[in-house]
């Protein structure tokens, strides 16, 4: 695998550092900003709400620009909006910022899926998938928890200067190992490549991506009340359960990564019914603080498993779209980033106690396999890089 995939891979850890902290922070910004904690839960889905947004419309935008220009432009405006967020008072700016560097992020992160695709053979899109997935797992295992140690030690505004911090050698990373100067080169037809977008394997696969992440998501924005209101656990532990989840995603995408070009079926198959299976034990034993420590980084494991081969899976199935293939995976993903936290925090406001998301997660990966299920008579899904025909590389 090429070495700029890896340097990929820090500016998507900054990024996912940034995606993720909120779960460890969400209990202060509430307590400083004055809102209830699942309205400061909303930044997550503001978040999310702007990357959906983002993802087609920055792919559509930058696709005659050269790669490495459009990747180090969102990246210095993401770094722009976190030193906004760092210094409001106002939860309504504080929301605005999360939008605006949601906009930015989708579009790095389009490009990027559909960069990496461009490095490796054609039916290696799983590996590099994985890889550049490595870093949104990474800020799990580190970036996650560091951010929520610093809300604990000096304000969750030390959290987002982290954030500007890291993104500084991520941008430098980029400016000097992305290939790209002027051109890369002359895209197809716009009218083409959304046309090749209309594949009902394509939309099944997508619609799959968007409900197995909101389950992720919809437990992850949750975890820290779970992990004290819940199992009981001081608030120090929270921390520690972040990298714990962060752990198990880093192994699950990297497994995932092995298989998700040669055998998806079965990780999508087994993987998802034993994530579904998982989020109903979660929920019934989420009291008892070893259980949820284990199944924290069980179910970090598959979420990131099966969702990884899953985008995989999508952009073999949009290999007519080589440069919104990206841009549309990460839209329909981020559906379910904005879904989920929205449905647990639906679930908490109506009384159903912060047990409530983990049923809402095990419900949507329900959804998800019973989608499966429906298309497998079409074959709609999980089919191989042989069969999926894709096109010639997009150097």
């Amino acid at each position: 695998m090429p070495f700029a995939l890896v340097l990929l891979g820090l500016a998507v850890f900054a990024q996912g550092t940034s995606e993720f902290m909120l779960s460890g922070l969400i209990p202060d910004i509430a307590r400083d900003l004055g809102v209830s904690v699942p309205a400061a839960g909303a930044l997550t889905s503001a978040f999310a709400v702007g990357m959906v947004v983002g993802a087609p419309l920055m792919a559509g935008l930058g696709r005659r620009w050269s790669r490495r220009g459009a990747l180090l432009a969102f990246l210095l405006a993401f770094l722009a909006v976190h030193v906004a967020g760092a210094l409001t008072d106002s939860f309504a700016v504080l929301l605005a910022t999360r939008v605006i560097g949601a906009l930015a992020n989708a579009g790095f992160l389009a490009v990027a899926l559909v960069t990496a695709a461009a490095m490796v053979p054609p039916d290696a899109k799983g590996r590099a998938t994985s890889m550049l997935l490595g870093g949104v797992t990474l800020a799990c295992v580190v970036g996650v928890p560091a951010g929520a140690l610093l809300g604990q030690w000096w304000g969750w505004r030390a959290a987002f200067w982290a954030v500007v911090l890291l993104s500084v050698p991520a941008v430098v990373a980029v400016a000097r190992s992305v290939p790209g100067g002027a051109a890369d080169t002359a895209p197809g037809p716009l009218r083409g490549e959304l046309r090749s977008l209309r594949g009902p394997r394509l939309q099944v696969t997508l619609l799959m991506g968007a409900l197995v992440n909101g389950a992720t998501f919809c437990t992850f924005t949750y975890l820290a009340p779970l992990t004290t209101e819940i199992a009981g656990l001081d608030g120090r532990w929270v921390p520690g359960v972040l990298a714990l989840f962060g752990a198990g995603s880093l192994a699950g995408v990297s497994l995932g990564g092995r298989f998700a070009d040669r055998r998806p079926g079965p990780v999508l198959v087994a993987g998802g019914a034993a994530l579904c299976a998982g989020w109903g034990l979660f929920a019934l034993g989420a009291g008892e603080p070893v259980l949820l420590l284990a199944l924290v980084l069980v179910q970090g494991a598959l979420s990131f498993g099966v969702g990884s081969t899953l985008i995989s899976q999508a952009l073999y199935a949009a290999s007519g779209a080589p440069t919104l293939a990206g841009g549309f995976a990460t839209a329909a993903f981020n559906v379910g980033a904005a879904l989920g936290p929205w449905l647990g925090g639906m679930a908490i406001g109506a009384g159903f106690g912060y047990r409530s998301p983990l049923w809402v997660s095990a419900g949507l990966v329900a959804a998800a396999l019973a989608t499966a299920a429906l298309a497998l008579p079409s074959r709609a899904v999980a089919v191989s890089p042989g069969q999926a025909r894709p096109g010639p590389r997009d150097a």
